[in-house]
């Protein structure tokens, strides 16, 4: 019976390992993540400059990207059949919110794309690399195949980081928090496992330090990404449900929504004349 017993529970301990991780904290994250983006952009376009509150933006505004990037990562992973869809899905409300994008006030005329491009563009090669691996493993795919599917993404990366929100590195983020997500989630207690695990999440955090200037962006930015990891290796089963869950057409309509509106408030107040 003792012996029944100690492997009923080591069974049930490897399968709650190897189980789905919750997914709680990304309902808290909603909520943070537009509260830091609207910080971020009314700061940047509609409080006057006079009231010095350049500060907010490169600290409570740095939480915003890797919040968004880690949402779409763990959801890619753990919680979407076809990653693929989601991404187009992102795009959807990326082309919906380009006009008003373009209306903000830029010290460059450059085209750039907002960030649900870069969103949907870094998780679109995230999910394409990953299945490309699992072919490559199912030995459904030959070497050079994959070689070829690496080079065509490499390019595609390069060219379309000159396009977009947060450029080459913001296109990056995705797939290596994809890559860390999975391996913190699968760490066991053997040391090669966790050696492998710390290995697979420091790409994410030099990528994220290399996506601000100021220290106070980079430290916020570089944290951000740490809180995620630990909710990966473990933290994320100990977060309760959130109290108020946010309305599905609130989430989606509050990226481009709240652009318009600052389009609008811009235009009325003469800001956009000319």
């Amino acid at each position: 019976m003792a012996e029944q017993t100690t492997a009923n529970a080591s069974t049930e301990a490897a399968s709650s390992h190897d189980a789905r991780p919750s997914s709680h904290w990304t309902a808290w994250g909603q909520w943070l993540a537009l509260f830091t983006m609207t910080v971020d952009h009314l700061t940047r376009y509609v409080l006057p400059g006079e009231w010095d509150l350049s500060w907010a933006g490169s600290s409570i505004g740095r939480i915003a990207f890797p919040l968004f990037a880690a949402m779409v990562a763990w959801h890619g992973l753990f919680n979407t059949r076809n990653p693929l869809r989601y991404s187009r899905r992102i795009l959807v409300i990326g082309l919906v919110a380009q006009l008003p994008y373009m209306l903000m006030p830029r010290t460059s005329d450059d085209f750039i794309l907002n960030v649900c491009f870069t969103l949907a563009c870094g998780l679109a090669l995230g999910a394409l690399v990953r299945q490309g691996w699992q072919h490559y493993q199912q030995q459904t795919l030959g070497l050079a195949w994959i070689m070829l599917g690496a080079a065509v993404g490499v390019t595609v990366w390069y060219l379309l980081g000159f396009w977009v929100e947060y450029g080459h590195n913001g296109l990056l983020l995705i797939p290596l928090l994809m890559f860390a997500l999975q391996a913190l989630n699968e760490t066991r207690d053997a040391l090669k496992s966790r050696f492998w695990a710390g290995l697979a999440a420091f790409p994410v955090l030099w990528i994220a330090g290399q996506m601000n200037a100021s220290d106070m962006a980079k430290s916020f930015t570089v944290g951000t990404c740490v809180v995620v990891l630990m909710l990966a290796a473990g933290a994320a089963q100990r977060i309760p449900p959130v109290a108020l869950t946010m309305p599905r057409r609130l989430w989606l309509a509050w990226y481009p929504g709240h652009f318009a509106l600052i389009a609008l408030w811009l235009l009325l107040s003469g800001q956009l004349a000319g």
